[in-house]
């Protein structure tokens, strides 16, 4: 029976293969269609009135009507759909939304997922990743068994009970369509639990003598579940737990750090496939098993322009279509969905590593930021939170950067900070607690990863003698106003060049 169900679920995915096709091959034509329709739908809307979507043909007067966007000047339409208001951004009214760490003042942000959002991109977009495995891939035998399936939690809101909001995967989750909720493990009680401990425990208990083929989630949240398992089980790895265990969709944060730890739990050979999921869209799927970059996904309900990075602080920066991008330059990512974003800069960036078909690597953020763990933790909440500290303990920083410490199977993982104080705190500890208590406060995925340290260890600390960033700097030749110390890294380049720098014992709490 699982062999039969198995080859149903292959035809229909060889037949689906056809839609990644013409993404390879007609990627501008479809988004030019996608860009008529969008308009085409939200012309009767306030924001399509005031923005005279009517009148607009083409991409070139979209760019001469619509200014570039940011969430701040979505954000009061949002909170009045939110509210119950309907045809504001987009048709009708919307009753979900992904929740995700905003990047200002605001601790979340709150993204539209409208009925097409659903319909168009985060739906078919799982499909489509699951195509390309099975043609890359044609003896697959992922629907003989469970999937492992995950993610975070979905919350009413408290102001409209009509509404709900969570994480861009507990929304998927919850949408999953009934002809595969038989194929997906845990249960989707447990997988949507909001306390995380009880998750893990539970899924651990739940999925352990299933027959596990595939697997997706974040990797830190992964690595802590193996752990789970293996310290119930007394096994050595993995695969001898789910010995059928041969894929792991990955995405949100950079999987290179985790490569070690995931092929000491799988030894047996794993494939890998890569997708780009935010909060605001499905944007890319890796169509080529082993490669390192991903298929811009062109026919998904969202239209795409990018600006060169270089452009960035420009008051009017340049912003270009899918058909004017080049190989190897940095681009800001904008979108127009039909989750009702307009000429929205989402912050992450781009460089295509291919151009027929489209094909892309994530770089970073427009502002700097550390994402190692799914943490989303950015320059703005660590300089809010470094000064409250200071203010709370009574001392003075003159500099501070941030760098990952990499999790490994003996080790949670940490941010480690290099403070140079004017005035030192008396009470260091004292100190840390309250940097770590005011980043949860600001980062609801800093909050997550740090509850009761399942995932990340509270901040490591090492205090460095006056004069060791500007030393530094000077040693590479970036002496000037113009040059600063980078406040926040994903790797630990410049950390481990300033360390070698220090002149007194290291300080570690």
């Amino acid at each position: 029976m699982a062999a039969i169900l198995n080859g149903i679920m292959k035809t229909y995915l060889r037949k689906r293969f056809n839609r990644i096709e013409a993404i390879r091959t007609n990627a501008v034509q479809l988004q030019d269609q996608l860009l008529c329709q969008l308009l085409s739908k939200a012309s009767k809307t306030e924001w399509g009135k005031t923005f005279n979507y009517k009148s607009i043909t083409n991409e070139s007067d979209f760019k001469q009507e619509v200014p570039l966007q940011d969430y701040e000047t979505h954000q009061p339409y949002i909170q009045r759909m939110m509210n119950g208001e309907a045809d504001l951004l987009w048709p009708g009214q919307t009753t979900l939304f992904a929740k995700s760490s905003g990047t200002t003042s605001n601790r979340n942000k709150f993204i539209p997922v409208t009925k097409e959002t659903l319909r168009q991109c985060l739906v078919p977009s799982g499909w489509d990743a699951l195509s390309i495995y099975y043609n890359q891939r044609p003896q697959a035998q992922l629907f003989s068994s469970k999937s492992l399936i995950y993610g975070g939690s979905l919350n009413q809101y408290k102001k409209n009970t009509t509404v709900k909001y969570g994480d861009v995967s507990a929304i998927m989750i919850d949408h999953i369509p009934k002809v595969a909720k038989p194929f997906c493990s845990p249960s989707q009680a447990v997988a949507l639990l909001p306390d995380w401990e009880d998750k893990i425990s539970a899924m651990a208990r739940e999925c352990l003598y299933e027959n596990i083929t595939m697997m997706s989630g974040v990797p830190t949240w992964n690595i802590v579940l193996f752990k789970t398992i293996l310290d119930l089980t007394g096994m050595d790895h993995m695969h001898e737990v789910w010995p059928q265990l041969s894929l792991y969709l990955h995405g949100g944060v950079n999987f290179d750090p985790y490569k070690k730890q995931f092929a000491d739990y799988l030894p047996k050979h794993m494939d890998y496939l890569e997708v780009y999921n935010a909060s605001e869209g499905y944007f890319g799927i890796q169509d080529v098993l082993g490669r390192d970059d991903m298929l811009l996904m062109t026919n998904n309900g969202i239209y795409y322009e990018f600006i060169p990075t270089s452009e960035l602080n420009q008051k009017e920066p340049q912003c270009i279509s899918l058909k004017e991008v080049e190989c190897h330059i940095n681009y800001a990512i904008v979108i127009s969905s039909s989750a009702g974003l307009w000429r929205y800069v989402v912050g992450d960036t781009v460089e295509f590593s291919s151009v027929n078909p489209y094909r892309i690597r994530v770089t970073g953020r427009t502002k700097q930021c550390i994402n190692v763990f799914g943490e989303e933790v950015m320059v703005s909440n660590t300089d809010k939170a470094i000064a409250v500290a200071a203010s709370q303990c009574q001392a003075t920083i003159s500099n501070y950067t941030v760098a990952p410490i990499p999790l490994t199977i003996h080790q949670k993982g940490a941010h480690q900070w290099l403070i140079e104080f004017e005035k030192a705190p008396t009470d260091i500890n004292r100190f840390v607690q309250c940097l770590d208590t005011k980043l949860k406060e600001l980062n609801a995925d800093y909050a997550a990863k740090r509850y009761k340290g399942m995932a990340l260890k509270r901040p490591v600390i090492e205090i460095l003698p006056q004069g060791t960033f500007n030393r530094w700097l000077k040693s590479k030749g970036k002496v000037g106003a113009q040059h600063k110390v980078p406040r926040l890294s994903n790797n630990r380049e410049f950390v481990e060049d300033i360390l070698k720098l220090k002149d007194q014992t290291a300080l570690y709490v």
